[in-house]
């Protein structure tokens, strides 16, 4: 069968794509989780425990819906990065069967080893391994201001200057940012190898 420009078997660099599919599942599958029992509490109630504040050091129900929204828009995010991701190595899977790199298999019929013979399209599939790392920097982004609104909602608002509010919010404004910068300069490094 002739091979398409573009186009690849399993047995070449396919195996580093879906080892790359595997562990942006995991991680998203993960922060998923994560999202879904944060979603389960509720802030509110945390926040009425804590002693009173003053009445502007007080979070805002505005910042308690901002906390919700921002867990949505985070947790579709990583859903949606996964689906992608999911959808990919199931190509990969389906493309290669086994018993097509060359291995004598008789279980499979020659109608099967055709259509698994099929080729990768490497442009599609780094497509969608960037598409699915956009979608989980876009996630990690709502999960930071939802988590900076959890902090703002049990320990005071940024603008009343609390060293504890200020201690939670900073480091994660700082490290969170710096990762995803990383993240994307390898991503990007990685696909004009």
């Amino acid at each position: 069968m002739p091979r398409t420009p573009g186009c690849f078997s399993l047995s070449s660099a396919t195996k580093i794509h879906f080892m790359a599919l595997d562990g942006l599942i995991t991680v998203n599958s993960l922060f998923s989780v994560a999202l879904f029992l944060g979603l389960t509490a509720n802030p509110g109630s945390a926040a009425a425990a804590l002693p009173p504040r003053g009445g502007s050091c007080a979070a805002s129900n505005a910042m308690a819906e901002q906390l919700v929204t921002f867990h949505v828009y985070s947790f579709s995010s990583f859903l949606f990065s996964n689906l992608i991701a999911l959808s990919m190595k199931q190509t990969i899977r389906i493309t290669h069967w086994p018993g097509t790199d060359g291995e004598d298999d008789d279980e499979f019929s020659d109608d099967a080893r055709r259509f698994a013979l099929g080729h990768i399209n490497t442009v599609m599939l780094r497509a969608g391994i960037l598409v699915s790392g956009f979608g989980s920097v876009v996630g990690c982004g709502f999960l930071m201001m939802a988590l900076v609104n959890l902090v703002q909602i049990k320990l005071g608002r940024l603008a009343c200057g609390s060293a504890y509010t200020l201690a939670a919010v900073v480091p994660l404004v700082i490290l969170v940012p710096s990762a995803l910068f990383i993240y994307v300069c390898l991503v990007f490094y990685s696909f004009k190898r």
